[in-house]
């Protein structure tokens, strides 16, 4: 059939998204996105744009794929929201310790190169970043939080999410990962003892 697509999109999409993650944008060619998704230049071209466009999505699908599961994370945040933090932290935890996907972020990986990077992927970065502080807040906030200290620790606790994977790239390893994260936690158990 003249035509139709003889691959299996999400397949491929997979594909050069863990070529991006392993080597980054910069140093994937698309001779690189051809041998990992197995199509040839003029299908990748067709199916999805130049290289900026299909890092769009893949980047895209990244921040979906992982935001799910930290938006599942932080959905009992009203009523514990202390586990609710943890249940984020282990999100990344466990996405580092998985060998079956590339160390390190996507995103983080993204906004570290920002500079380099046409303007729409580095907005895009910036805007996955922006979504995973409004998700933190939006939960601290549930978790009875004011308004300021919600922020505050939005900010933060995104920044130390981002650094574990930066940390996890550079050798570090669970222990200390998990170090990281027990630190950030006691502070933000102190503030919600403080609350009200």
């Amino acid at each position: 059939m003249a035509g139709k697509k003889q691959f299996d999109v999400d397949i491929a999409l997979d594909a050069a998204m863990a070529q991006f993650w392993r080597a980054g944008y910069a140093d994937t060619s698309v001779d690189d996105l051809s041998r990992a998704t197995g199509l040839n230049r003029s299908s990748l071209y067709s199916s999805f744009g130049d290289k900026d466009a299909l890092y769009l999505r893949c980047l895209d699908r990244y921040a979906a794929r992982y935001g799910d599961r930290y938006d599942q994370a932080l959905s009992r945040a009203s009523q514990d929201p202390l586990q609710a933090v943890r249940a984020f932290f282990e999100v990344t935890l466990r996405r580092i310790a998985d060998p079956g996907v590339p160390d390190g972020c996507l995103v983080a990986q993204t906004a570290m190169a920002a500079p380099v990077l046409s303007a729409a992927v580095a907005a895009r970065a910036s805007e996955a970043l922006g979504s995973q502080r409004s998700r933190l807040r939006n939960a601290l906030s549930a978790g009875r939080l004011a308004d300021g200290v919600a922020d505050d620790f939005a900010v933060h606790l995104a920044a130390v999410n981002q650094s574990l994977a930066v940390l996890s790239r550079t050798g570090a390893d669970q222990k200390q990962l998990r170090t990281v994260v027990d630190i950030s936690m006691g502070a933000l158990s102190h503030a919600l003892s403080a609350r009200g």
